[in-house]
């Protein structure tokens, strides 16, 4: 006997409940042993199609070392890992490594990856998650990138990071937004 499908839910509408304790007091944590760069900074917002804040989306960080590697050829420490959430006015502040650029990704085929930080998005609304790629303004290797150069010029934007320089920090800082829908959504990808 065929039975029906059961209904979907989605993540919300409050994604934190039952998760915070897996969040890292700091960002910086996973991040900080053998991690053989300096600290960078990504913060920005996540808003949804109205231009709204999303005060309780959830946000997944993976990304390689200084030396484009992932783990378990990393430093002992290194987990390439974080999770965040959005505070009151849908912002986060990520403190990280600037990752190194990736070999190319099957055996070859696609060429070398320039350095970036996949993201998944977890928020009110959502039926799965959103992924996308946080890529760095100053890297002159986002030219020859598979994913950047399969985009047009407006999509590719989205996509890269670009480095503040109106106020002093101990470190880098780059600003990325992350726009659920409307005019400028961020490009996401198929998750893995």
């Amino acid at each position: 006997m065929a039975q029906p499908p059961t209904p979907s839910q989605t993540a919300g509408p409050f994604v934190s409940i039952g998760t915070t304790w897996l969040a890292e007091a700091s960002a910086a944590g996973p991040f900080a042993a053998g991690a053989g760069s300096a600290a960078i900074e990504v913060a920005g917002s996540v808003t949804d199609g109205a231009g709204a804040p999303v005060t309780d989306a959830m946000l997944e960080f993976w990304q390689a070392d200084a030396h484009g590697r992932f783990p378990p050829e990393t430093a002992a420490g290194w987990t390439g890992f974080a999770r965040l959430f959005t505070d009151a006015a849908g912002r986060f502040r990520l403190v990280t490594v600037k990752p190194g650029p990736l070999e190319a990704a099957n055996g070859g085929e696609s060429g070398p990856e320039a350095p970036h930080i996949d993201v998944s998005i977890f928020a009110r609304g959502l039926l799965q998650r959103l992924v996308t790629r946080i890529y760095f303004a100053d890297e002159p290797a986002n030219a020859t990138d598979p994913a950047l150069s399969s985009l047009s010029p407006e999509l590719r934007e989205r996509l890269v990071a670009q480095l503040e320089v109106l106020q002093p920090a101990p470190h880098p800082v780059y600003h990325f937004d992350v726009h659920l829908q409307g005019d400028r959504e961020t490009v996401f990808f198929a998750p893995w």
